[in-house]
């Protein structure tokens, strides 16, 4: 021990390092307490106290990952167990939970609770836009598009550059009507982040505006952004087809086709095509393949029924459609189809059945009228075929074969004075029709000239000479027409269907007026109906001879075209 310092030197030590001292055994253990004090350096000194351990207590998120683990696995029972336990332990305070549930009640379709549960997580969190979101969405559910409305602006507030929010609220809007705000919506949200989903939308609330060619645009341009997108190809295909232009709806459906082999839309469009140009069978092939992917659908078997139609099998074309008729009750195009395959078969009383049914779900469409006014004819009630004549003239203000089948039935009947009067008004449709270009038929110009000499008119009036096209030539190909003195036949024995069901689209706006087509000649079969808004033309059909008319001069009257079913743009828009 120095004796200055106080200090125990061991040697052997390094610095820095605590020495173990040991005191000699002959050091009487009283005299310790006389010892010099030890100052020993920091390492050698004896442990800290450990500070007391902290209260456990309950973090609100940390059975969060567990949750979320089980939620993407779509473990639901295991997610609701540990959901409830973390509920429990927090007190209903873990927001996070309370969201899942929501979201788990939502897909189960409890949409009331959930909303409520959405409410509660909006009310922990009121800064959080998306609790907001999924609080529009519920109420959207629920169908409370307007408030849907409101709560989609107070989330819009907390992000002004979310995309989905504009993209929502366009949906809401255009569920109430609103198209122009739901315009714009849209439109902002294409400008934040361009997306598939909302091209699709803008394109069919500018298609239910009425406004076909901005939708087009709208879908071109989405076509642009996502060129491998099989259901922008389909629907821009589609749309072409409703205007008639084939080149191009063949081309964009090809295109979708190659994408996707089993998109049932363009392969039921091209069918439609096939089936336009009188390829049956190529057809029928096409046919099979969606049958496959969408058996329970109507307007397939609507199109299979008018494809047997197209090869006169009759019986298996009113099975078909039958089948669409039991898988969509309320469409009115099957029901025309119907009543029209009726007429051809000449079962007046099972087509009167059909066409009065379609008039009861499509009361403006004049057309209809007229094919009921045939059967009528045909079951010799004239008073009431008169009366849906009348109907038919008052709510068409374009076709001039609903003047010509009116003024056929009542020159039939002897009152000459009225047949007059509509065979004028035919002649003014005519002129009117004659400036768009519009094609007619050669056999419903014979069959306007017919009229005009019993009617001793003359031919004042001029037709257009019907374009020499390939189309034409095919649909008129099947059904011959005889001799003036065979002229009268019954409805339905006509190509009533030739022109009905000619176009895939019915946009070519072409007339077919046959006459005295026998009932076994080969009928042009409806196709596949694509959009909301077929054209009608119409056909020859029997009305009684008036006993002081000359047989050579005596005029069948003329049936409508049929009615294609068309299927819609959902968009299933089902």
């Amino acid at each position: 021990m120095h004796p200055q310092r106080g200090m125990v030197k061991v040697a052997g030590c390094r610095p820095g390092v605590a020495p173990k001292l040991r005191l000699p055994d002959h050091i009487p253990i009283c005299c310790l307490t006389d010892l010099p004090l030890f100052q020993l350096p920091v390492a050698s000194e004896t442990k800290k106290r450990q500070a007391p351990k902290a209260p456990e207590l309950p973090i609100l998120e940390r059975r969060n990952w567990l949750i979320h683990l089980h939620y993407i696995r779509k473990d639901y029972e295991t997610c609701k167990a540990m959901i409830k336990e973390q509920l429990q332990e927090t007190q209903g305070m873990c927001e996070y939970a309370i969201y899942v549930q929501a979201l788990i009640l939502r897909l189960e379709g409890q949409i009331q609770p959930s909303l409520e549960l959405f409410q509660s997580c909006a009310i922990l969190n009121p800064t959080s836009p998306d609790n907001l979101k999924q609080v529009a969405r519920s109420l959207f559910l629920l169908g409370k598009h307007k408030a849907a409305i409101e709560v989609y602006h107070e989330a819009g507030k907390l992000n002004e550059k979310d995309w989905e929010i504009n993209h929502n609220l366009g949906v809401c809007y255009s569920f109430i009507k609103d198209f122009q705000n739901s315009e714009e919506q849209l439109n902002a949200a294409l400008q934040l982040k361009k997306h598939d989903r909302t091209f699709m939308t803008l394109g069919k609330v500018h298609l239910l505006a009425g406004d076909t060619n901005k939708a087009i645009e709208v879908y071109k341009s989405a076509v642009e952004f996502s060129p491998e997108n099989a259901e922008l190809l389909t629907t821009l295909g589609l749309l072409y087809l409703q205007l008639g232009k084939y080149q191009k709806a063949f081309e964009h459906l090809g295109n979708a086709l190659t994408y996707d082999p089993n998109n049932y839309k363009a392969i039921l469009a091209a069918g439609s095509m096939m089936q336009t140009h009188g390829d049956f069978d190529v057809a029928m092939n096409k046919y099979r393949v969606a049958a496959c992917m969408v058996p329970e659908s109507p307007p397939l078997w609507n199109n299979i029924g008018m494809c047997f139609f197209g090869k006169k099998k009759y019986v298996a074309a009113i099975s078909c459609l039958k089948r669409a008729h039991y898988l969509s009750p309320f469409d009115w195009k099957v029901l025309y189809n119907l009543g029209l395959v009726h007429l051809t078969m000449q079962q007046y009383a099972s087509a009167f059945h059909f066409l009065s049914a379609a008039t009861n779900l499509q009361p403006r469409l004049g057309e209809l009228y007229m094919l009921l006014a045939v059967a009528l004819t045909n079951l010799e009630d004239v008073d009431n075929a008169r009366r849906s004549y009348e109907q038919a003239v008052a709510l068409d203000q374009s076709n001039p074969l609903v003047n010509l089948n009116f003024a056929i039935l009542l020159y039939n009947h002897g009152d000459k004075k009225g047949a007059l009067q509509q065979y004028q008004e035919m002649e003014r449709k005519v002129n009117i029709l004659k400036d768009s270009n519009t094609e007619f038929d050669p056999e419903l110009m014979d069959m306007a000239q017919k009229m005009a000499a019993a009617l001793q008119v003359g031919e004042s009036l001029e037709w257009t000479k019907p374009v020499k096209d390939p189309k034409s030539k095919q649909r008129s190909a099947g059904a011959p027409s005889k001799t003036p003195g065979s002229s009268q036949q019954p409805l339905g024995t006509n190509q009533a269907l030739e022109q009905a069901m000619s176009s895939a689209a019915g946009y070519n706006k072409s007339i077919t007026l046959p006459t005295g087509v026998s009932p076994h000649s080969q009928p042009t079969p409806p196709s596949l109906a694509l959009e909301e808004e077929p054209d009608v033309e119409t056909t020859p059909t029997r009305a009684p001879q008036p006993e002081e008319s000359d047989p050579s001069t005596t005029l069948p009257p003329l049936a409508a075209k049929p009615k294609v079913k068309k299927s819609k743009l959902k968009q299933e828009r089902n």
